[in-house]
């Protein structure tokens, strides 16, 4: 291949090659993919291991019915011999977002949840939320009540109120207050819903509607009506024993910019699953769901979502409110937050969309999201084009890892370009 191979090439390349295979190979039961490979996008993650902007690092790209390009580059643990594959399993934290959105969507469809009710009809637990409205002279919180009530909608596309600490000061702060006086609610809207976008645990919320509305637990609930019937096998809560002689390690950067693994963690049994993270995912796997995305809801006959709800999923949902930018509390868990500098970027239904194409790259319409240890993926829909690259560090957003992602999503336009 070359680095102006055309997509039609590619396809071609991959029919000649038993694109068959390759086709089947998400589905419960099949092969592995065979191996797609190409000089420049190998040369790029390689060359980011090489020279340690990464530790090691996954990535695949597709069409909506075929695999462009799968590699994998460096140690699943830095220091050990183990090497990185496509059946690598990594932690996807928020990568689950766009899981849980889909799962209601799926009952939006089905009439048991409604995107502008009052989400307190579902779950009662959310009639009793307060905003912060303020702090007083002394420092001590000022609650009150919301001025509109909170909706699926604002849950699903972080306009709830609800923000997380490590991007927000002002809930740090509440929670230092929450130490000293047990009486304040341990959850506080940071600002009235429909006001403001802030990336927090909205998404845990839609969690616990999806439990109450189907009424099944989210992880059977996932398993059962997404994971499961795209033979996403895979994408679990809790690891067997397979999967965890696979799992990647974690890193954080010293201060010489190397590399040090964390401490493996203990094989335990996860009995608490919100749907906002917590999750364990392959490339191949997440690439299953984004194919299907790419597809209008629907995957080598199995169908979760409708072509209308997926297009909606990806339609700008808040407006004139900017998405996506978020200033950290906590430099060693992440840095701050500015994917695409310059470029408007909105929130869909699960997913963060760039209203503007990036140079070189994703084009004008395309959804994105990541995970807190460097794994992100895209689906830009006008391109016919879906990506994912898994790495396994702190903190998040590092610049060097957003760099690998930038030239692999540039290689994948290069070589995969439309005919």
């Amino acid at each position: 291949m070359t680095a102006q191979l055309t997509r039609r090439d590619a396809l071609q390349t991959l029919a000649l090659a038993g694109a068959g295979a390759i086709s089947g190979a998400r589905s419960a039961g099949a092969a592995a993919p065979a191996s797609v490979h190409h000089h420049e996008l190998d040369g790029i993650l390689q060359t980011a291991v090489v020279q340690g902007h990464a530790p090691g690092v996954v990535a695949m790209a597709a069409s909506d019915r075929s695999i462009l390009y799968e590699g994998a580059f460096g140690p699943r643990c830095v220091g050990a011999p183990a090497r990185m594959s496509t059946d690598t399993v990594f932690r996807i934290a928020s990568m689950v977002k766009p899981l849980t959105s889909i799962a209601a969507m799926q009952l939006v469809e089905r009439g048991k949840l409604d995107l502008d009710a009052p989400a307190d009809k579902v779950d009662p637990e959310l009639a009793s939320i307060l905003v912060l409205d303020s702090f007083d002279a002394k420092g001590a919180p000022q609650m009150r009540p919301p001025q509109k009530p909170l909706t699926l909608r604002n849950l699903l596309t972080h306009t709830s109120g609800y923000s997380y600490p490590l991007w927000d000061a002002s809930i740090v702060r509440y929670l230092k207050c929450c130490q000293t006086d047990k009486k304040l609610p341990r959850k506080a809207l940071a600002f009235d819903p429909s006001t403001k976008w802030s990336y927090g645990s909205s998404i845990d919320r839609v969690g616990r509607l999806v439990e109450i509305a189907s009424g099944m637990p989210l992880e059977r609930y996932l398993q059962d009506n997404v994971t499961g019937p795209l033979g996403m096998r895979n994408t679990v809560v809790n690891l067997a024993a397979d999967q965890r002689a696979r799992e990647a390690s974690v890193h954080r950067r010293n201060a010489d910019g190397s590399f040090k693994p964390e401490p493996q963690e203990k094989p335990t049994v996860i009995r608490s699953f919100s749907g906002g993270g917590g999750i364990y995912s392959t490339a191949p796997d997440y690439l299953t769901l984004l194919q299907a995305l790419l597809n209008g809801g629907t995957l080598r006959g199995v169908t979760i979502l409708k072509p209308q709800t997926v297009a909606l999923m990806s339609e700008n949902q808040i407006g004139d409110l900017e998405a996506g930018i978020m200033k950290t509390t906590n430099p060693a868990l992440s840095s701050d937050v500015d994917f695409f500098p310059g470029v408007r970027k909105r929130w869909g239904f699960g997913h963060m969309i760039t209203l503007d194409p990036v140079r070189d790259g994703r084009k004008a319409g395309s959804l994105t999201w990541a995970g807190l240890l460097n794994t992100y993926y895209w689906v830009d829909p006008a391109s016919g084009i879906a990506g994912v690259i898994m790495m396994q560090m702190l903190p998040f957003a590092d610049a060097r890892a957003l760099k690998v992602y930038r030239r692999f999503e540039r290689g994948v336009y290069r070589a995969f370009k439309s005919a």
